[in-house]
């Protein structure tokens, strides 16, 4: 019988962060857990859980290190409320001692895969690289006071040339994320679906769209400047023009953990203050 081991991702500018990887090291050490701090981007290579020390985007590198041997992960919400984030920190061994318990569930949320599509003459030297994303994946300029032109098609047929400050393609747990931001919908995360959002758009047609879950959406940079392509907040490439990237629902999905079923507009209320709004009688 294999030994439990968990991994801990943490904020790298939280002490708070390493003060409870510290306590819960100790305590979970004595009841014969092996325990490891995430370094360099590196799984251990033996966990059965990653836990991340952190707010939601402590959360979102987790998964991302997770998702290619499909390990679950728990959440720790080292800030304000978060949307993938589950316990508190006091909460931390408890929840890691339920888990190997079996009780819990898992919340099982849609990722993207997308793929970096470079022109012929440069992918000898720079292979095509997929990237997943769990919120969304960004086309977004490079200097202020430029648009970039990023022509769009979905399923392969051209739908639109969009001269913006970028473009958003966004899974349902993303749509709270820099797509709200955009002005573009909230999305239940148990959906299959994917929004594409424009970011500031310098033309008339400025609505975002939801997509079905199946749906193959390919930005190309079309004449004008360079575009960084950022995958759950990390730029990962530049985009030249006539580079495009390919995106669309990936087969795997990140495994959250969780304990309590979570209403996801409670969650919204919380977020937004919309408890003084709703209009109901006391």
């Amino acid at each position: 019988m294999s030994v439990p081991s968990v991994s801990f991702l943490l904020h790298p500018k939280r002490a708070e962060a390493t003060a409870c990887f510290q306590e819960s090291q100790l305590e979970l050490k004595s009841m014969g857990i092996q325990v490891q701090e995430i370094t360099d981007a590196k799984l251990n290579g033996d966990e059965d859980l990653v836990v991340s020390l952190g707010g939601d985007g402590t959360m979102l590198r987790a998964v991302d290190l997770s998702l290619e041997r499909n390990l679950p992960v728990l959440g720790v919400n080292l800030g304000n409320l978060g949307y993938l984030t589950e316990v508190d920190p006091s909460e931390t061994v408890q929840a890691i001692t339920k888990f190997y318990a079996g009780d819990y569930y898992i919340d099982s949320r849609m990722t993207l895969s997308c793929k970096i599509i470079l022109k012929e003459q440069d992918r000898e030297d720079h292979p095509d690289d997929v990237y997943f994303a769990l919120n969304e994946v960004v086309v977004e300029r490079q200097k202020s006071g430029h648009v970039v032109r990023v022509d769009v098609e979905i399923n392969g047929d051209s739908f639109i040339r969009y001269d913006a400050d970028g473009v958003i393609v966004a899974t349902p747990t993303g749509s709270t994320a820099y797509s709200l931001s955009a002005r573009g919908p909230i999305l239940s995360p148990s959906l299959d679906a994917i929004v594409l959002t424009p970011i500031t758009p310098h033309m008339l047609f400025d609505r975002a769209i939801v997509l079905d879950g199946a749906s193959k959406v390919e930005l190309c940079l079309s004449t004008g400047p360079e575009a960084s392509v950022m995958v759950d907040g990390r730029v990962v490439a530049t985009l030249k023009n006539g580079d495009c990237m390919l995106c669309e629902r990936s087969r795997i999905c990140a495994r959250l953990v969780r304990y309590q079923p979570r209403q996801f507009h409670s969650i919204l209320k919380t977020k937004f203050g919309l408890s003084s709004k709703t209009g109901l009688r006391e």
